[in-house]
């Protein structure tokens, strides 16, 4: 039981580790909103890349260490569910992280790849809704398109919700345990609800619009569309 309560405690740490907030400061530069956008867009594609996979990594590199500690499958779940909540809420940051999408796809690909291939199916779909029609535009070199201006896209943070809408009904129909279903459900929830405390005060004294703009967020990632 102490070494199940170890491994948890250690999965969110790690999660909660500054990486993208170094890769800033290294790059000497000062980001404000989504770190990963920023890191792209300012710090070049090298840098967004590391970024991205960097939290990729932090829910793929806990499965993985469970799994050769030959822990459960529940204790691998909560570890993953750890690292997630470590990534969206860090205490090195004061509490104040990212979005839980790339760590939490990282840790279900290591968990769960069947389920997690058939989520993956409206998240890439939404990336490819905004990708494609950008990359295609004339006008631009290569160079600046991959920059990726321009407003934020809704496609892709509608399709990660659905994505990870669809990945506890996968995973429960395609056999996987119980346990399984529930922290999948939890990790929707979790993404949801972290969506929705984003700025959720400046939203709230708006004094209008309230209920609008809160499903925006949620389902958006941004509450002006």
């Amino acid at each position: 039981m102490t070494a199940n309560v170890i491994f948890v405690i250690c999965a969110y740490l790690f999660g909660a580790l500054p990486h993208l907030h170094l890769l800033a400061r290294m790059a000497r530069l000062k980001i404000e909103g989504d770190l990963h956008i920023g890191l792209w867009r300012q710090g070049g594609r090298l840098a967004g890349t590391i970024g991205v996979l960097g939290d990729i990594a932090k829910g793929v590199i806990v499965i993985l260490v469970g799994r050769l500690l030959n822990l459960d499958i529940s204790v691998l779940a909560f570890g993953g569910l750890a690292v997630v909540i470590g990534q969206m809420w860090p205490v090195f940051s004061r509490f104040e992280g990212e979005k839980g999408n790339s760590t939490g796809l990282g840790m279900v690909i290591i968990l769960t790849p069947l389920p997690a291939l058939i989520a993956l199916i409206p998240i890439i779909t939404g990336l490819m809704v905004k990708l494609v029609p950008h990359l295609a535009a004339p006008g631009q070199s290569l160079n600046e398109k991959l920059k990726l201006g321009g407003p934020p896209s809704l496609s892709l943070p509608l399709g990660m919700a659905i994505g990870f809408l669809v990945l506890p009904f996968a995973s429960y129909w395609l056999g996987e345990p119980p346990v399984i279903f529930w922290c999948y459900f939890a990790l929707f929830v979790l993404i949801m609800a972290r969506r929705a405390v984003e700025e959720l005060g400046a939203d709230l004294k708006l004094g209008r619009n309230r209920a609008r703009r809160l499903a925006r967020r949620i389902l958006y990632d941004r509450s002006e569309i």
